[in-house]
């Protein structure tokens, strides 16, 4: 999300540090290119757009984030945190978890945030979230659209493109 706080072979792109990485395939009909590649500290962060938007123009964002040395206990954990960060930029901000498994060895979570508008921007922004808790890093993505709700057919589809990403130690 723009308010919120890879490396690209063919479809499929992942976000390292160190050993472990997240290869996420993105769908090919999308048409994503790296807009941004970030590391500070302990974060690195990769956002995609379509290849002919910018940042000024964007219809669809993907966002990949790794941090280091971060573990959380459980997903709940996930969810509140960017649950707080939207409702700072967003305070009509609602989170949905969608789905959460805290019994593998790699917890994730599933969630969505819906925000009808900013504290600086009228526009709606709403996200999909799919969290999960590697070895050597969280691991936290997103796909986001400038509507007020994602629909279901939006959920379904970006749920299993995420939950078919694959952990990779190096």
């Amino acid at each position: 999300m723009k308010k919120l706080l890879l490396f690209v072979a063919l479809l499929a792109i992942n976000i390292s540090f160190g050993q472990e990485s997240l290869t996420i395939d993105w769908p090919k009909e999308a048409k994503l290119k790296i807009a941004s590649d970030q590391a500070d500290g302990p974060t690195h962060m990769v956002e995609l757009i379509p290849e002919k938007e910018t940042f000024e123009n964007w219809t669809l964002m993907g966002n990949m984030m790794a941090i280091k040395g971060v573990k959380v206990q459980n997903t709940a954990q996930i969810a509140e945190l960017f649950k707080q960060s939207a409702l700072q930029n967003a305070p009509e901000s609602k989170m949905t978890i969608i789905e959460s498994d805290d019994t593998v060895k790699n917890i994730w979570v599933l969630f969505k945030i819906e925000s009808p508008k900013f504290n600086d921007d009228p526009n709606p922004e709403s996200q999909l979230y799919y969290a999960i808790q590697g070895d050597e890093s969280l691991h936290v993505n997103f796909i986001a659209i400038k509507k007020k709700k994602l629909d279901d057919t939006f959920i379904e589809k970006w749920s299993k493109v995420f939950k078919a990403s694959q952990l990779v130690k190096g």
